[in-house]
């Protein structure tokens, strides 16, 4: 059976899918004001040189085990088994997150109480809906990830005009600029933090160079998407965090979805009690939708790395196991199953205390520094193969010597310091206290790949 093509319209709709996180917005949106700094600074010093450094990349290795073959390639396996191992255990983690999400949206639109039955039902039938579709190609499913960008780009444009045009008529903000100041960032330890949440928004443009076999022209369409999606992508996260930093109060912004936002907004305008309940379920319904597509755009490039790494022995051999589309089933099984064994303990600890409970939302910030760690030999690779590989490039990242490693040490330390104010955003023993989960889930992640790492063996 002939493969369906993925044009270069399906690609740009995958980059802006898989990088454009909507839930991810509102703890952006908490940055406050700063936030229009940060996103111009990152834009320049780390989302273009990324783009441009995977374009490269992409197009000159073409390979379904991206970023883990561009790795393997300048530094061997066992480096190329650690981006494996950050890069897959970030994946489970991620999908236990957004399950919980899920219930969390359904509970505020329907303005219901959900039982310990419900919820854990909910959610592990969105973890194996998106499981079980993670076993087709990109081809396949393309439908999901382009219905889900165009959901996307509905209600978060529409969220950051309906703020807009809130401030225009009444000329109230909950966050007013008043000064130039209030646009500059802090640059405590508290202020830096923000650097790895505004980083994971960009992250995923490796994810579209997996999709070579499925593209007519990658060499051209590729760069093309990246750089397309790239700007949109970055208009499409700053117009709805700005529609709720004029929604609501920094603090409400880090606990509030993009639902709250739409129905202050809404309300402010005068709008019926029945009208924002409608338009704030259609809302929510959509985004739940989204949180479906977001994985699905993902699943394949994180399964065939996970495919490609068992295949060394960097992983089991269960992740080795294809269908006959040659997609790694096995590994978006993995998936499954071990998001649903966080899913389940997080629910019961949940249930015994608050404090409990709270130990469980470790596991998103987890998935979050597992998979900053996992890009940082990216950037090296890249220098290591332009210097040692003479493979001819079909795009090459413009400039010479000097400004190509500009273009690659820059996004390496801001990753390393994502990963840093991450985990010590504060050195105070308080601070530390209520982060030690956290820091000691990334050192169990350490000891478990290097545990891995020791098994694979170095072909000469």
């Amino acid at each position: 059976m002939k493969k369906k093509k993925f044009k270069l319209v399906d690609a740009v709709l995958a980059t802006v899918c898989i990088t454009l996180v909507a839930e991810s917005v509102p703890p952006t949106a908490a940055i406050g004001n700063s936030q229009y700094f940060w996103w111009l600074f990152l834009i320049i010093a780390f989302c273009i040189p990324y783009g441009m450094i995977s374009a490269e990349l992409g197009t000159t290795y073409q390979s379904e085990g991206g970023m883990y073959d561009w790795v393997k390639k300048a530094f061997g396996p066992k480096w190329a088994a650690r981006v494996a191992w950050n890069y897959w255990i970030n994946f489970p983690l991620w999908i236990a997150s957004l399950a919980v999400a899920v219930t969390d949206v359904i509970v505020g639109i329907f303005d219901i109480e959900l039982s310990l039955f419900w919820l854990i039902v909910i959610q592990l039938a969105y973890t194996w809906l998106v499981s079980i579709l993670g076993t087709q190609r990109i081809g396949e499913s393309k439908w999901i990830v382009n219905i889900g960008t165009v959901f996307k780009i509905l209600f978060m444009v529409g969220l950051g005009a309906l703020g807009i045009y809130v401030y225009i008529k009444t000329g109230e903000s909950a966050n007013p600029i008043s000064s130039v100041a209030d646009l500059l960032p802090s640059l405590d330890l508290a202020g830096l933090s923000f650097l790895s949440v505004i980083i994971f928004n960009f992250l995923g443009f490796e994810v579209v160079a997996t999709f070579v076999d499925d593209m007519e022209k990658p060499s051209k369409e590729i760069p093309k998407a990246l750089v397309v999606g790239g700007i949109l992508m970055a208009l499409f996260y700053i117009l709805p965090a700005t529609g709720i930093n004029i929604a609501m109060s920094l603090e409400d912004a880090e606990a509030s979805g993009i639902t709250e936002s739409f129905m202050i907004l809404l309300t402010t305008l005068g709008v019926s009690e029945n009208a924002v309940r409608i338009i704030v379920i259609i809302v929510g319904l959509m985004f739940i939708y989204t949180m479906v597509a977001n994985i699905v755009s993902w699943s394949f490039g994180v399964n065939s790395v996970a495919k490609y790494s068992a295949d060394d022995g960097g992983l089991p051999k269960v992740f080795s196991k294809t269908n006959k589309q040659g997609v790694p089933y096995m590994a978006s099984i993995m998936n499954g199953v071990v998001a649903s064994i966080i899913l389940i303990i997080g629910v019961i600890l949940g249930e015994v205390s608050e404090t409990a409970s709270n130990l469980f939302w470790t596991f998103f910030s987890l998935s979050l520094v597992t998979l900053l760690i996992s890009y940082v030999p990216l950037f090296m690779a890249f220098l290591k193969l332009r210097k040692t590989d003479k493979t001819k490039r079909v795009y090459k990242v413009p400039g010479g010597e000097v400004f190509t490693k500009v273009l690659a040490i820059v996004p390496f330390v801001l990753l390393i310091l994502g990963v840093v104010f991450t985990l010590f955003g504060d050195f105070t023993a308080e601070f530390i206290g209520d982060n030690l989960p956290l820091i000691v889930g990334v050192v169990v992640s350490f000891i478990i790949e290097e545990i891995l790492v020791a098994r694979v063996k170095v072909k000469k």
